[in-house]
């Protein structure tokens, strides 16, 4: 399984369409995923930390969770068929560890609340995962020669 975490929730580009980007811990890849808006705000919420005066769905799926001495432990993208992905919550109990059936935007929302780790499985990963491309040696150049700058670099080339 590849580790993940919520990047942005936002406008695909090209579509449009709401998503939620998820990459993995270094930030090498990608997965956007289409949500509708009230799962777009209900992640956007969680990752912002927003508490509202009554518990919206996800905050009230916590707190069942919590009230019942069970804990999220993970979440898994696990599976994507014909365009749409799935997700399991995985559920630490006193008799064990509950697998349950979610879409990823519920499942993510629920993440966001609970701190708990986010996964895609290896199948899903080679399927969707977006590959930021590598710095040629050239930027690799230019980003040293850029960190070695100083605001007085920048004012010398002014007076010159």
């Amino acid at each position: 399984m590849v580790r993940m975490k919520v990047k942005v929730v936002g406008f695909a580009q090209d579509t449009m369409q709401l998503v939620v980007v998820i990459t993995d811990l270094e930030e090498k890849g990608f997965i956007p995923i289409v949500i509708g808006p009230a799962e777009a705000f209900a992640i956007n919420q969680g990752l912002e930390g927003h508490k509202s005066p009554r518990p919206m769905t996800h905050d009230l799926l916590k707190n069942i969770v919590e009230a019942l001495n069970t804990k999220v432990d993970r979440i898994v993208i696990n599976d994507l068929r014909d365009e749409t992905y799935y997700a399991r919550i995985y559920l630490k109990t006193k008799d064990g560890v509950l697998e349950v059936d979610s879409r990823p935007s519920d499942a993510i929302a629920l993440h966001v609340r609970c701190g708990t780790p986010l996964y895609v499985s290896e199948e899903v990963a080679a399927k969707a995962m977006i590959s930021k491309p590598i710095d040629d040696k050239e930027m690799e150049e230019f980003h040293k020669f850029v960190e070695g700058l100083t605001p007085d670099d920048f004012m010398k080339n002014l007076k010159e």
